[in-house]
C-alpha cells in the first residue's frame, strides 16, 4: 500500500494504514502526526496539525478541518464533516452522517448515534449535529438527528434525546436543559 501524504513535516507511524479502499486518496495537510494502528480510508480530506491517538479509525467521505485531535481507540465511521480547532478524546464513537462544528470538545467514552430504531425498522441515518464552541462531557450519549446548539455544554454521562439550545446547559437522563452556569458560560480554550 502506497502513502499519500500531500503535506509537509507529516509524521506516519509504520504502523498506520494510509489509503484503505477503492476510492481516491486521502488528503493530509502539513504536520500530521497519526500514530500506530491508525487507519484513514481514501475519500477523506484532512487539514494541517491533524493528530490521532493509536488505533484510530477514519472512515470514507469524512472532511477533517486544521488543529484537530483524534484520541485513541476513536472511531469516525464516514460521511462525517469535522471543523476546525476540534478535540475529540479516546473511545469516542462517531457515527456516519454527523455534522460537528469548530472549536469543539468531546470528552472521553462520548458516543453519537444515528439510527432511531437499530435493526428494527428501516429509517434513514441521521447523525447529531454539535454546533461551534460545543463541549461534551465524558460518557455522554447523544441520539440521532439532535443538534447542540453553539456554545451549549452536554455534562458528564448524560444522554441526550431533544436538541439543545444554544449556551445552555443539558444534564441528565434523559438530559433537561437549563442555563449555562457563570463558570461555563465562556469559549473553549482547546489551544
Amino acid at each position: 500500500m502506497t502513502q499519500r501524504i500531500h503535506g509537509e513535516n507529516c509524521r506516519i507511524h509504520d504502523d498506520a494504514s494510509i489509503g484503505t479502499g477503492d476510492g481516491e486518496p486521502p488528503t493530509i495537510g502539513d504536520e500530521a502526526t497519526i500514530r500506530a494502528g491508525a487507519i484513514v480510508y481514501d475519500d477523506v480530506s484532512i487539514g494541517d496539525r491533524f493528530a490521532t491517538g493509536h488505533h484510530v479509525l477514519i472512515r470514507e467521505e469524512t472532511s477533517i478541518g486544521d488543529d484537530v485531535l483524534v484520541g485513541t481507540h476513536t472511531t469516525i465511521d464516514g460521511r462525517t464533516e469535522i471543523g476546525s480547532d476540534v478535540s475529540i478524546q479516546s473511545a469516542v464513537y462517531v457515527p456516519t452522517e454527523t455534522t460537528i462544528g469548530s472549536n469543539v470538545f468531546v470528552g472521553p467514552g462520548a458516543v453519537m448515534t444515528n439510527d432511531e430504531y437499530p435493526i428494527r425498522q428501516d429509517t434513514d441515518l441521521v447523525g447529531p449535529t454539535i454546533g461551534d464552541g460545543a463541549s461534551i462531557g465524558a460518557n455522554a450519549t447523544i441520539l440521532p438527528g439532535v443538534t447542540i446548539g453553539e456554545g451549549a455544554f452536554v455534562a458528564a454521562g448524560s444522554v441526550v434525546t431533544e436538541d439543545v439550545p444554544p449556551e445552555t446547559l443539558a444534564i441528565g437522563t434523559p438530559a433537561r436543559t437549563e442555563p449555562l452556569p457563570e463558570q461555563l458560560d465562556r469559549p473553549n480554550q482547546l489551544a
